[in-house]
């Protein structure tokens, strides 16, 4: 509760590392928004050639996972050294441990809003596209969305559940990372697997359309739902763009929300006294 009220603080420091990041820079944080714009862009026209789709469907699919990726996997790449790098603050500010948490939350938030300049921009181009039933890939066993509608709310309540599970990511992943530091090269390690294995760049339409013939079971499907990213891809993804939502997806996130919060509170409660003492 007292880092809550500290929000000033937080708020100031991760407003201070954008700045700090973009100094002496023209056009500053704006470049937040370019860099995805240029990225999203890039991975659509690719993606729809390779696999021959509509660049119109595909886009804004692949540009909002990415949006939410870049969310995540700040989260847990800088989440993991949140306590390593905010050593001097942690042993000259007497403010409490879970305040460099939310201030690496807010800051990969502050990215996030910048980077839904890009995902209003592909909207507006592409909205004759997804405001009405249609299908990512042309396949007969793709699955049909309805199209954007009142739905797009969800992402509102989904977003605030992801940057809950953010919070606790930061700091479990900050604590352990603070006392084995091996830990954030291993996060590094397989952060680009796990990004590979999440359909971000490409679609779950795509796979379940190529493993039709294998029924509704088929191990393709069954293993990359065993990701829980996946899930909270979806949760946000799937209202902004109108696609299909099922309630397993808010399931499975609820779930992990509270099994991860768990974790972080009993990791803090047996160690925040030794984290000023490991940095």
């Amino acid at each position: 509760m007292r880092a809550l009220r500290a929000r000033e603080l937080w708020g100031q420091l991760a407003w201070q590392d954008i700045k700090q990041r973009y100094r002496r820079s023209t056009i500053g944080p704006l470049w937040i928004t370019v860099g995805m714009g240029v990225t999203a862009l890039a991975l659509g026209v690719v993606n729809s050639a390779l696999f021959g789709t509509s660049i119109a469907t595909l886009l804004p699919s692949i540009t909002t996972g990415l949006i939410l990726w870049n969310f995540i996997n700040g989260c847990i790449v800088e989440g993991s050294e949140t306590f390593i790098v905010n050593e001097g603050l942690i042993k000259q500010l007497p403010a409490p441990i879970t305040t460099y948490a939310f201030r690496t939350v807010w800051r990969q938030t502050l990215y996030f809003a910048h980077n839904m300049v890009v995902y209003v921009v592909v909207l507006l181009v592409f909205f004759g596209s997804v405001d009405h039933p249609y299908k990512v890939i042309d396949h007969p066993d793709a699955p049909v969305h309805p199209g954007l509608g009142w739905p797009i709310l969800l992402a509102i309540p989904a977003f605030v559940l992801i940057m809950l599970n953010g919070t606790w990511v930061v700091l479990l992943f900050g604590v352990v990372a603070t006392r084995f530091r091996d830990v954030p090269p291993v996060i590094q390690s397989f952060i680009t697997m796990l990004f590979y294995a999440t359909p971000i760049m490409w679609s779950m339409d795509q796979v379940i359309a190529m493993n039709a013939n294998s029924g509704p079971g088929s191990w393709g499907v069954t293993v990359l739902k065993f990701n829980p990213i996946y899930h909270f891809v979806e949760i946000l993804r799937a209202p902004l763009i109108g696609q299909m939502q099922s309630w397993v997806h808010w399931v499975v996130a609820g779930g992990v929300t509270v099994v991860g919060w768990a974790l972080a509170l009993l990791v803090l409660r047996n160690y925040r006294s030794r984290i000023s003492y490991w940095v």
